[in-house]
């Protein structure tokens, strides 16, 4: 039996508009946390590639003009060839100054420690009260902007015959290197408070320790801030010059060590974590200054 042939003529015609509109209600929707993840990856590589690739091109030009007879500087293959067992055993300890990176780095840290943490309590303290009174300011600032230009090396005579030991002059040298922009900036800061603050202080009579932890710090804690991080990068560079002097275990002196018995590669290596660390430290200073001044900002 044969089947009637269908009429083309009584198809359904669909409108163009509706077929898109039905496309786009049957396709997914994007959930929010898949647009915030892409959003994070996306800045992530914003910011994570542009140094890559410059470090890359650096890289391969660095090889290039040293992997040549006659360089005076490893290229960067001998470099990670000569320092890869420093990299890997960074623990090693056989006595006296033959030391893994590890302790130099410890010992600098722990040196630079004490004086930061000596110069940013002086140093706050001194430009609070720089700061807060005239005559202080007219005697005083003269004095500590002649002072700053002083270069940190400068001091280590004095302090080694001060004190009669490299340990306590290298605390010395990180101590004047660093209070300096510590004092100057919190000065700046406590002269910036504004009048609104010390008149409503003077109306609900706040005594001098409640003006100093309600009024002073929180307003000028982002001028405190600014000087700690200054006086951090300013501490970890006063630290490794001094130690090429004052010898004994640290990361200056290993670079000077280095220098001693030309291996040029662990210099470099030594730099490469110089660096390394300084970033971090600064980091640190700044991840705390925002955590700080957020929660003065949030009382």
């Amino acid at each position: 039996m044969n089947m009637p042939a269908l009429n083309t003529d009584m198809a359904i015609k669909v409108p163009p508009a509706a077929t898109a509109a039905s496309v786009i209600a049957m396709s997914p929707k994007r959930s929010p946390l898949f647009d915030g993840f892409g959003k994070k990856l996306s800045n992530a590589l914003a910011t994570v590639l542009p140094p890559i690739v410059v470090i890359l091109v650096l890289g391969v030009i660095w090889e290039l003009l040293c992997h040549k007879a006659g360089a005076t500087l490893p290229p960067p293959s001998k470099v990670w060839k000569d320092t890869k067992e420093l990299v890997f055993d960074p623990f090693f300890d056989r006595g006296g100054i033959d030391k893994g990176l590890f302790w130099h780095l410890s010992a600098s840290l722990k040196r630079v420690a004490l004086g930061y943490s000596l110069a940013a309590v002086v140093g706050i303290a001194l430009g609070t009260l720089v700061g807060q009174s005239v005559w202080a300011m007219r005697g005083l600032d003269p004095i500590f902007q002649v002072l700053r230009t002083i270069p940190p090396l400068a001091w280590l005579p004095l302090s080694l015959a001060a004190f009669r030991d490299g340990q306590p002059s290298a605390i010395f040298v990180i101590f004047i290197t660093s209070i300096w922009p510590i004092i100057i900036n919190t000065a700046v800061g406590i002269r910036n408070i504004p009048q609104d603050y010390r008149n409503v202080a003077a109306v609900v009579q706040l005594n001098p320790i409640e003006f100093f932890w309600k009024i002073m710090i929180p307003s000028a804690a982002p001028y405190i801030f600014t000087g700690l991080r200054i006086g951090i990068g300013l501490s970890w560079l006063a630290i490794v010059a001094a130690e090429m002097l004052i010898g004994g275990v640290g990361i200056g002196f290993f670079i000077w060590d280095a220098w001693n018995s030309s291996h040029i590669s662990e210099i470099i290596l030594a730099l490469f974590y110089v660096g390394i660390i300084g970033f971090i430290l600064d980091r640190m200073i700044a991840l705390l200054g925002r955590l700080a001044t957020r929660g003065m900002q949030a009382n």
